[in-house]
Formats: structure tokens, C-alpha cells, sequence
């Protein structure tokens, strides 16, 4: 049976790491690194998300704002607030909360934002930076991943690695953070020909095509790292059930580790969010990031 990627103990760790960050960073340079987010409208999944962002943000000891615009602000409105956090010294990184209502251009939003401060790492300067090697912000979620996966790997000078699915939020730029550590990476997706002999071939697994249970065991080489993006909701006896893109119970048998849904990918998001608002304001601030 393969080993579980536990992403909520890996998540605590970094967390501890980047409260040690901010603490020397306070002390050494008088810098605390803070975090705005921007919730426009009342999705609930979005205002769990956002609270559970401004909790964690306090627990590493940086500062946090909130701000909360109803659901009828004017993109014109929008835009000017995240003008006003992008000339704020105090402030290191901006999120704003997607999806926004549809009124709202989210690229233009998402452009507004000072590249330097695109803790979110949607900015096209910062999707530029990293595929040409620079350093970047890189979105959460990619990142996350290519940590759990070293966690297991190790370097991973060589590895095989398949990535299922092109998105802008994942498969793009896992890809590319794959490519900068040496990794051999094909894009699989919807048109790839046979997809099950593409997976055979890889000694990871980056599995983020937001199907359920779409990857079946009989896909994966026998002691391949599996690392499950998908988070989606089924209905199974009767009951709501969250499964991730691979078919776990058959994964589980073949691959040599795994990330389980709930709790693999999912708990590295935020933390990882905290990292690079980190590594965003000692950028700013002109200082060396501390290890995390």
C-alpha cells in the first residue's frame, strides 16, 4: 500500500517555519509582513476561505486586513481599492477573492495588482517571470504540490513527471515549477491519445483535471508519487462524499505515495499563501528571505 502524503502535518511545519520567518524578520529589520484580502459578494465557500486566511495569517504573527465589498461594487470601485493596497507600504500582498461577480473583468482585477505584491502569482509579469526562469511569485496551489512531492522524492533531478491538466491555476504552472527542478514533464489533457499509457510512463503524477476519480490504478506505475489536486463533491449511499481527481482505493494499491482528499493538497494552499506574502515583503523591503 502506497505511503499517505499527510498535507496537513506538512502544512503545520511550514507554518511553524514562516512564524520563525516573521519573528526574525520583526526583530532583525523591524519588518511585519502583512496580507490583504478582498471578498466581493457572499459566496460561502469564498467567505470560509478568506476567515480561515485572515486566522492563519494572525497565527504566524504577520498583519492581516479583510475587506469586504458587497456583491453590486462596480468593477471602477474594485479596481481603485486595489490601487490604494497596492500604495500602501504596510501592505505586502493582495488577494482578491475569485470568482468576483460577473459584472467584474477578473483579469483586469487580477492585472491591477502590483506584480510585486501577486501573492496569488496570477499576474501575467509573474506567470512570465517563471517561465523564463526568473524569480516569481508562483500561485499556492502549484506550489504546494512540488513541495509534497520533494517531500517524498527528494530532488527531483530526472523524475519522470506527468502533469493531468493545462489550467492556468495549476497544470501551467506546476509544469513549469517541475521543469525548473529538472524534471522530464509532459501536459496531458481532454485530447491527449490514450492518457492511461502517458501516466504508465511517469514517476509522478500530478493529477488536476477536475474529474472525480477519473485516474485508475491500472494507470499508474507501480511505486509512482501521486499527487491528487481534484476536490470534488459526489454523492455516494446516499451522502454527500469530497473525492479527488484519482480513484483513491485503486491508486492506493500501486502508487508508492499518495496524497489523500480531504487532506493532502488542499491544507498546503494557505500556508503556502503565507510563504510567498513572506517572501514578498523581504523583496520589497530589500532583505534576505529567511528560511522556511
Amino acid at each position: 500500500m502506497a505511503k499517505l502524503i499527510d498535507g496537513k502535518a506538512y502544512a503545520e511545519g511550514l507554518r511553524a517555519r514562516i512564524a520563525a520567518a516573521v519573528a526574525s524578520l520583526k526583530k532583525d529589520h523591524g519588518l511585519t509582513p502583512g496580507l490583504a484580502v478582498v471578498l466581493v459578494g457572499e459566496d460561502p465557500a469564498s467567505k470560509v476561505y478568506v476567515a480561515n486566511k485572515a486566522k492563519q495569517t494572525v497565527e504566524v504573527g504577520m498583519n492581516s486586513w479583510e475587506h469586504k465589498l458587497p456583491a453590486d461594487t462596480s468593477e471602477a470601485d474594485l479596481l481603485a481599492l486595489v490601487t490604494k493596497l497596492n500604495n500602501d507600504p504596510a501592505v505586502h500582498g493582495i488577494l482578491v477573492q475569485m470568482p468576483v461577480p460577473k459584472h467584474i473583468d477578473s483579469a483586469k482585477v487580477l492585472n491591477t495588482i502590483n506584480p510585486d505584491k501577486d501573492v496569488d502569482g496570477f499576474h501575467v509579469v509573474n506567470v512570465g517571470r517563471l517561465s523564463t526562469g526568473q524569480d516569481a511569485l508562483v500561485a499556492c496551489t502549484p506550489t504546494g504540490c512540488v513541495m509534497l512531492a520533494k517531500s517524498v522524492l527528494g530532488k527531483l533531478d530526472g523524475v519522470n513527471a506527468v502533469v493531468i491538466g493545462r489550467s492556468n491555476i495549476v497544470g501551467k504552472p506546476v509544469a513549469q515549477l517541475l521543469l525548473a527542478e529538472n524534471c522530464t514533464v509532459t501536459i496531458a489533457h481532454s485530447k491527449s491519445k490514450d492518457l492511461p499509457s502517458i501516466v504508465r510512463n511517469a514517476d509522478l503524477v500530478i493529477a488536476a483535471v477536475g474529474r472525480p476519480e477519473m485516474v485508475k490504478g491500472d494507470w499508474i506505475k507501480p511505486g509512482a508519487c501521486v499527487i491528487d489536486v481534484g476536490i470534488n463533491r459526489i454523492e455516494r449511499d446516499g451522502k454527500g462524499k469530497l473525492v479527488g481527481d484519482c480513484d483513491f482505493a485503486s491508486c492506493e494499491k500501486v502508487a508508492g505515495s499518495i496524497t489523500p482528499v480531504p487532506g493532502g493538497v488542499g491544507p498546503m494552499t494557505i500556508a503556502c499563501l503565507l510563504y510567498n506574502t513572506v517572501r514578498a515583503a523581504c523583496a520589497i523591503k530589500g532583505v534576505k528571505t529567511p528560511e522556511m
